[in-house]
This record gives C-alpha cells, sequence and structure tokens, in this order.
C-alpha cells in the first residue's frame, strides 16, 4: 500500500476557497475502520458546491470533495470487509462534513460502505453513483405504490438521475415521456428509451386549474417547484410522483385537491441517510435493470484535474448524463 497518493483538496484563504490536486499521505486521513483505494468516482451537484467558491456545503478546511467512490478495500478494522472487497459508497454527508472521494484513497466508516454488486464495475457504480441510486428508490417507491398503466413521466431528463430514469423505467417495458429545457437533447433521451419529448415549457407554467386530463401513471420528478405543481393535477387516480430534487425551486404553488379528490401521492425521496438493507436492493436491481449499452451513453470520462472546471459545468446546469472520474488517469 503506497504512503503517497493525490486528491482533489478544496482549501480556504481570506480571497474565498480554491481547489487544486495535490499530493497527500494517509497520516492525513480521517480516522475510520475502513481504508479504500478508489477506482471511481463522479460529479453531483453537492459537489459543484463543494469545489466552488464559498465551499457551498464544507465547513471544515482543507477538504476533499466527493460525496461517490467505488474502489478496493485495502486495509479493514470491521469484520465486514476485507482488503480486496470490491465497495461502493454514496451518501453519508461524505465529501460534505466528512472527507471524500475525490482522492486515490479514502478512509471511512464500515457502516457507510456497501458492497459493490456481482455483475457491476467499480466504474459502470459510479456511472450510477447517487444519481442514479436516487432514480433507482424512486422507481422502487412508485411499484411500492403501485405504478398505474399510464406513460410515465421523468423530469429534468437529460440530468444524473433523469438520465437513469429514463434508462430503468425504459427498460421494466414502461412507456416514458422526458422533458427538458435543452432540445438538442433529445436524441440522447431517445436513445435511453424515452417515447416521447416534453419541452419543460410544456409544464413550466402554473396553471389555475387545480385538476388537467389523467396523463401520467406515475413521475420521478427532479425539478420541483412551479412543474412539480402542474403535473400534481395531471396525474392518474391513485398515480405517485417521487420527489428528487428541486432544480425549479423548493416552494410548492399547489392546492390539495389533486390529494383528495384524485388520490395522487406525493413521494418524497433521500438517498443520503438510507438504510442499509434499502441500499442493497436498489444496487442490487441496478445491476439487475439497468441496460449497459445505455449506462456507457450516459457516461463522460474525467480525471481528477478536470473537477475545478466540472463543478462549475454542473452548477450552470451543463453537464449531461454521468461524468466518471478515474482517479489513476
Amino acid at each position: 500500500m503506497s504512503d503517497t497518493f493525490q486528491a482533489l483538496v478544496v482549501e480556504k484563504t481570506e480571497d474565498g476557497t480554491s481547489a487544486a490536486v495535490r499530493d497527500l499521505t494517509l497520516a492525513d486521513l480521517p480516522e475510520a475502520e475502513v481504508t479504500v483505494a478508489v477506482e471511481y468516482s463522479t460529479v453531483n451537484y453537492k459537489d459543484g458546491l463543494c469545489i466552488g467558491p464559498g465551499g457551498g456545503l464544507v465547513r471544515n478546511y482543507p477538504h476533499v470533495p466527493g460525496i461517490d467512490f467505488a474502489g478496493t478495500v485495502e486495509a479493514s478494522d470491521d469484520d465486514r470487509y476485507a482488503p480486496g472487497d470490491k465497495v461502493v459508497l454514496t451518501g453519508w454527508r461524505v465529501g460534505e462534513a466528512h472527507w471524500g472521494g475525490y482522492s486515490q484513497k479514502a478512509r471511512v466508516r464500515a457502516d457507510w460502505l456497501v458492497p459493490l454488486p456481482e455483475g457491476l464495475t467499480t466504474r459502470e457504480a459510479m456511472a450510477v453513483g447517487t444519481a442514479g441510486l436516487t432514480a433507482m428508490l424512486a422507481v422502487q417507491a412508485l411499484e411500492d405504490h403501485g405504478l398505474k398503466p399510464g406513460p410515465k413521466l421523468v423530469t429534468g431528463a437529460a440530468g444524473g438521475v433523469g438520465s437513469v430514469a429514463v434508462a430503468l423505467l425504459s427498460a421494466m417495458g414502461h412507456e416514458v415521456a422526458a422533458v427538458t429545457g435543452r432540445p438538442e437533447q433529445s436524441d440522447y433521451l431517445t436513445g435511453l428509451g424515452a417515447t416521447r419529448i416534453v419541452p419543460r415549457a410544456d409544464l413550466a407554467e402554473t396553471v389555475k386549474r387545480p385538476l388537467e386530463s389523467e396523463t401520467w401513471g406515475g413521475c420521478v420528478d427532479a425539478v420541483g417547484g412551479a412543474m412539480l405543481a402542474r403535473l400534481l393535477g395531471q396525474m392518474e387516480y391513485g398515480a405517485s410522483v417521487a420527489a428528487v430534487g428541486l432544480a425549479g425551486g423548493s416552494h410548492l404553488p399547489a392546492t390539495v385537491i389533486p390529494f383528495l379528490l384524485r388520490g395522487v401521492n406525493l413521494l418524497g425521496i433521500d438517498s443520503v441517510l438510507q438504510p442499509y438493507e434499502n441500499r442493497v436492493r436498489a444496487w442490487a436491481r441496478l445491476a439487475d435493470l439497468l441496460p449497459r449499452d445505455k449506462l456507457e451513453e450516459i457516461i463522460v470520462p474525467a480525471t481528477l484535474s478536470d473537477l475545478p472546471k466540472l463543478g462549475e459545468d454542473i452548477l450552470q446546469g451543463q453537464v449531461r448524463g454521468r461524468v466518471v472520474v478515474d482517479m489513476n488517469a
């Protein structure tokens, strides 16, 4: 086990924060039970906040961001993991309150890890990452509440959660309508399995009528705000919306009428503190359901040195699909 490795380190000065690739040693890592040789990570919106000016969610410096990683256990003081085991980490405020995965080495609590599911590589796992795990948790929640027969809607469809949700629902045999404000992404979304592209403008405006025609048998919503309020009135009787994001704002200008007259369910999806059993179930289904060819279409390759720019890009909505960061490239 080499003592020296590289990591993206965010430091704070009187002029603000800056992020750069630095050399670290094992002695720099926090105390925890399991040391992992990180092979791949990815880029999420939270990562952009932590890398960017001001540090976003970071409270203590210097800091290593990266809320997701996958790799191989190098050392473990916990019986659940042994050297050579392949593992995945998402959530638990790693990369925010705790040092994260933008590093060739990471040391974390055993409780935060999940065994890499059989059939997935560490690279594929990071094409999934928090975004894909969230998408799977959303789909499972829709299933648990009884998916209706109508077309399924995915908002923010060209983003990380949306891309995986489109691919998953399509692989499960559902007709999928993908909402996007970027018409140039239409071919990308149809390639993932979308059968219809819905321009964002068609759903962005709140209407005065609390109920419209029953159109959708389920929805994974990454936008929130006025769009979520609008689509609630378009759901089939008893259908559910899994809310996973708030790109369109946290305010919900809706009425209770869709819930009272159509029995619509609004399901909140959290991926940060999900219990271990739910994570294992979701990862196993991802390994089973997600088409590898479509997963490959989602991947945008990157290296450690690309991360400062990618952090800016994702905050500006300029990242499509899933960035996969090769820690050793």
